[in-house]
């Protein structure tokens, strides 16, 4: 008989990607079926491969469209089908994530399982809120306890033995609990002013953090509207909110971004936003297509990149040919940027030259008034087939003989228009991705939406649609970073 496919128990941590592990990251990545829950975070979910079959098993509070026992038969009919199953759980799978019972279903089922673990929400919160769950002076102990058991039944906690202990208490699940968990305590003989913090959707873009004495906690929940998924920390370490609480402290908190990027292209520029505290929207509106040409080397003293995706095709072309970076012996290579020269790093070529100002006609300018190419040289212009004339001008005007080889055209992406309420900014860091942005999306709706943009010629087209525009400084994305965290603070203050 031939043998069942692996079960991987995963913990997807509290909900942004930067807090998966490497482990589940890998996983995922491999998977043929990937089976999540309500609270593994988008991000989490932009990582699943387009090949692999997603099966979405979400609860909500009181609301179980997958009951937990067909939960069971899913993972067994997949395993079963010889595949490579990945449980997505939020936080850690055997931290009230069910995963021990959905282990002990799998090993009586005689199904290959792992167990992986994750990042916890009932500790990533309170780091998140500026609480440390342990401090040695406050707290040496830390307990998680649930305010929900089997079948949505209220678990029965022992209140005075926790109201003893003197540690950290972290109840998960607990929303609805809120004012018994209050009670049990202060009517266990805890004081009704020890502190106490709930934190909702902590560690995302949305998160919210309120303290307060445990007696006045519920009070402030129902204030604040406190919804799910939300954890309450009862303990003295919640006085250290105020001055640990680094989260509210980032520049770009609550400001919400549409970068029209692909996520593939434009996830270092994501994850710097977000590292900032912005929310942060992948919004692919463009996509590159290879075209057909011919690599022709001989006689050609430059080869010249004007982009990441132009030297991915070069290189794709070249193996598909049979030859490697070999092919560019004694010849010199020009990138436009920072990111096509890290390209062509990766593909093993050390760019000869880079301009200070990141686009096509710097390019052309730098390597004409630098002397590194001379009247009479010729080069071999690699890029998309939509590309500005200003470079050659400038490299014929300097006496360069140019051969221009389109390698890849950029066409729109299939994509919804997308509802501009609410974000604060646009980012374009092509001319092309503001054509593309605007064959799906009518621009006259996000006209009161700034477009921080790479550079002046991006920035030109998205003025001509009607954007008011934002020009970075340089044409890289440290510097679109930079004005977006200059412009937000402005707005702030406004």
């Amino acid at each position: 008989m031939t043998e069942n496919g692996t079960v991987y128990l995963t913990g997807a941590g509290p909900g942004g990607a930067g807090l998966i592990t490497v482990r589940a990251k890998e996983l995922i990545q491999i998977a043929d079926v990937v089976v999540y829950d309500r609270l593994v975070g988008d991000e989490i979910l932009e990582l699943i491969p387009d090949r692999a079959k997603r099966v979405d098993v979400g609860k909500n509070s009181g609301r179980h469209p997958v009951p937990q026992e067909e939960i069971g038969k899913i993972l067994l009919r997949e395993a079963r089908a010889h595949k490579t199953v990945v449980r997505l759980k939020g936080g850690d799978p055997c931290v009230f994530g069910r995963g021990g019972e959905e282990a002990e279903y799998l090993a009586d089922n005689n199904v290959k399982f792992e167990i992986v673990p994750g990042v916890t929400s009932a500790v990533a919160a309170a780091a998140y809120a500026g609480i440390p769950v342990t401090h040695r002076d406050f707290a040496s102990s830390l307990h998680i306890i649930t305010g929900h058991g089997k079948s949505g039944k209220t678990t029965e906690i022992n209140y005075g033995a926790l109201a003893k202990l003197g540690g950290t208490m972290v109840f998960v699940m607990t929303v609805a609990s809120a004012p018994a968990i209050a009670a049990g305590l202060i009517g266990a003989g805890m004081d009704e002013n020890t502190p106490a913090a709930v934190i909702e959707n902590g560690t995302m873009a949305n998160q919210r953090s309120f303290t307060g004495g445990i007696g006045k906690l519920p009070h402030i929940m129902r204030r604040e509207n406190i919804r799910s998924p939300a954890v309450i920390v009862v303990g003295e370490v919640c006085g250290l909110k105020g001055k640990l609480d680094w989260y509210y402290r980032r520049p770009l908190l609550g400001c919400r971004l549409l970068v029209t990027r692909p996520q593939n292209v434009a996830a270092q520029f994501g994850e710097r936003l977000r590292a900032l505290g912005a929310d942060v929207m992948f919004y692919p509106c463009i996509r590159t297509s290879p075209l057909e040409f011919e690599i022709r080397l001989e006689g050609i003293d430059w080869a010249i990149f004007t982009s990441a995706a132009g030297v991915n095709e070069f290189f794709g072309r070249l193996e598909k040919s049979g030859r490697d970076a070999r092919a560019l012996a004694g010849i010199s290579v020009a990138a436009v940027g920072a990111r096509t020269a890290e390209a062509l790093k990766k593909s093993g070529i050390r760019a000869d030259f880079i301009p200070e100002v990141f686009d096509g006609e710097h390019l052309g300018q730098g390597l004409a008034d630098s002397g590194k190419i001379k009247p009479g040289q010729s080069a071999a212009l690699f890029r998309a087939s939509s590309g500005g004339e200003g470079i050659i001008e400038i490299l014929r005007g300097a006496g360069v003989i140019i051969d221009d080889i389109p390698v890849y055209e950029t066409l729109p992406a299939a994509a919804d228009p997308v509802n501009p309420e609410g974000f604060d900014y646009v980012t374009f860091t092509s001319a092309s991705s503001v054509k593309g942005f605007v064959r799906i999306n009518d621009p006259e709706k996000f006209t009161k939406i700034p477009a921080v943009c790479i550079g002046k010629q991006t920035a030109a087209a998205a003025i001509a649609t009607g954007f008011n525009a934002i020009v970075s400084d340089k044409a890289d994305i440290s510097s679109m970073t930079l004005k977006i965290v200059e412009a937000y603070g402005q707005q702030a203050f406004r």
